[in-house]
């Protein structure tokens, strides 16, 4: 089963047993997805739909850090709900060993020995660890191993 179809079963399930944060959540991963495939006129894979639903974690976590700067517990407290439903969704991510032992790799690989490359690292690295590891845990697990 796609994603997509997923995610309308999902919704449908979410709205018999009247669970509203469910519901909210894949109606707005829904709406990210709508918008791309009228935009660019084409459908979008498994894989771009994960693409979205990291995309919708990242920009939770940001207004998850603006609200607390504000004091604004019932929006963080919302927005937390909705980050844990979108992770639903994605697949289990790797734990640091498995990402450093990956990176380890990596350099070996690519031959990098300083920060200047940093950049062929994270090339290869984001392509390996797309999905499972986000950009964030992965430069910051390549400045740990070349610095």
């Amino acid at each position: 089963m796609s994603l997509k179809q997923q995610l309308k079963d999902d919704l449908k399930i979410a709205m018999r047993e009247k669970n509203i944060v469910k519901r909210d959540s894949i109606r707005a991963i829904n709406t990210m997805i709508k918008q791309i495939e009228v935009d660019e006129r084409k459908e979008l894979t498994d894989e771009d739909v994960l693409k979205l639903i990291q995309k919708g974690i990242k920009q939770r976590e940001e207004s998850i850090a603006q609200y607390k700067e504000a004091s604004r517990e019932d929006l963080v407290e919302k927005e937390q709900e909705q980050v844990e439903v979108f992770k639903e969704y994605m697949p289990q991510q790797v734990s640091d060993e498995e990402l450093e032992a990956g990176m380890k790799e990596i350099i070996l690989e690519v031959g990098a020995t300083t920060m200047k490359d940093m950049g062929k690292v994270m090339g290869q690295a984001t392509k390996k660890f797309a999905g499972v590891a986000d950009g964030k845990r992965i430069n910051e697990m390549t400045k740990k191993l070349l610095g």
